[in-house]
C-alpha cells in the first residue's frame, strides 16, 4: 500500500484569502508535492474504484493549486 504524505502545517484547508504570498506560496509547493505522490501512486486498473478515487483527488489538488496560483498572480 502506498505511504501518505502528511502536511502537518496544512492538516486543515486554510483560507486562501487570509493568507500572506509567502503562505500561500508554501501551501502552493505541498499541494504541488501531493500531486507529484499521487502521480507516482497512479492506479493501473483505469476501470477500478481506486482510479476513480485517485483521479477525484488528483482533480481537486489542481484545481487547489490553479487556486492559489490565481491568487498570487493578484
Amino acid at each position: 500500500m502506498a505511504d501518505i504524505i502528511s502536511f502537518s502545517e496544512f492538516a486543515e484547508e486554510p483560507d486562501l484569502d487570509a493568507m500572506s504570498r509567502e503562505q500561500l506560496a508554501d501551501y502552493l509547493e505541498a499541494v504541488q508535492e501531493q500531486i507529484k505522490q499521487l502521480d507516482r501512486e497512479e492506479p493501473e486498473d483505469m476501470e477500478s474504484e481506486s482510479y476513480e478515487n485517485w483521479g477525484d483527488r488528483h482533480e481537486e489538488l489542481e484545481d487547489l493549486a490553479d487556486e492559489i496560483l490565481e491568487r498570487l498572480e493578484r
